[in-house]
């Protein structure tokens, strides 16, 4: 469960931080050579960076390779690397501070942020309502809070459905009312 709230501060809340504190005119050099451009053109169009994002979180999700990351810390490192990359790549439709890479307008951010939710929500279903541990490393790791493996597993997978919907709900709702306000002037 802590692992697990450590996962969605690094994909819900750090990279549309990181994304909102970098101006554009610190990007825009990064993007002047038209292969970089083209490039993160490709990558941060919504498809793209919805696809990217839940293959990446849905992957490293699966048993073999959730064990080969807490068993190895570099590929721990490198996978919690390559979620906030993933992360960062799906939120910028929403969040881009550049024109050359354009955000998506409110309607369709807002419908982006919860289609793109969804199956992160099913990952969060199925950890939650799993009978058995589903990742054997945990079954020995040092129990917090008194909680069984499997009563670990499923609040794990409960702060990942429950908190982890609500925030996307939130970001929908700033949105909204950016839009709102947006529509009254």
């Amino acid at each position: 469960s802590i692992h697990m709230a450590q996962h969605l501060l690094l994909t819900l809340v750090l990279p549309p931080l990181l994304i909102w504190g970098t101006p554009g005119w610190l990007l825009r050099p990064l993007l002047r050579p038209p292969a970089v451009r083209a490039a993160a053109r490709a990558l941060t169009r919504p498809l793209p960076a919805a696809a990217i994002f839940t293959v990446t979180l849905s992957v490293w999700h699966l048993t073999p390779l959730y064990d080969l990351m807490m068993r190895e810390h570099e590929v721990h490192i490198a996978t919690h690397l390559m979620f906030i990359a993933a992360a960062t790549i799906m939120w910028w439709p929403v969040l881009s501070p550049v024109p050359e890479l354009p955000r998506l307008a409110y309607g369709p951010a807002m419908l982006y942020l919860f289609l793109v939710s969804i199956p992160m929500q099913v990952v969060a279903a199925l950890i939650t309502t799993a009978d058995e541990v589903l990742y054997p490393w945990y079954s020995v790791a040092p129990r917090t809070w008194g909680l069984s493996p499997l009563d670990d597993q499923q609040l794990g997978g409960l702060l990942m459905w429950v908190p982890g919907k609500l925030y996307m709900f939130l970001a929908i709702g700033v949105l909204f009312l950016l839009w709102a306000r947006e529509s009254e002037r």
